[in-house]
């Protein structure tokens, strides 16, 4: 668990094929990290990129857990 009071800081994880991106996965930090260790298991040769996401952009934040509305679409 995080100390940070906004919560769980969340990381970008990034594989390149040079300019070229072929993976992009959003997580929380310390998953991002065995993924980033995967990825650079799995792709020994490119580079992969393991980035913190400003709260402020989107995919920054998880989504809430409560409900946010009482009737469910139909």
């Amino acid at each position: 668990m995080s100390d940070d009071p906004a919560g769980p800081q969340r990381r970008r994880v990034r594989v390149w094929f040079g300019d070229h991106i072929v993976a992009d996965y959003r997580a929380e930090a310390d998953v991002a990290d065995r993924y980033a260790a995967a990825m650079s298991r799995r792709f020994a040769g490119l580079r992969v990129t393991s980035e913190p996401i400003p709260a402020l952009e989107p995919g920054g934040q998880s989504l809430p857990e409560q409900r946010l509305w009482e009737v469910a679409p139909k």
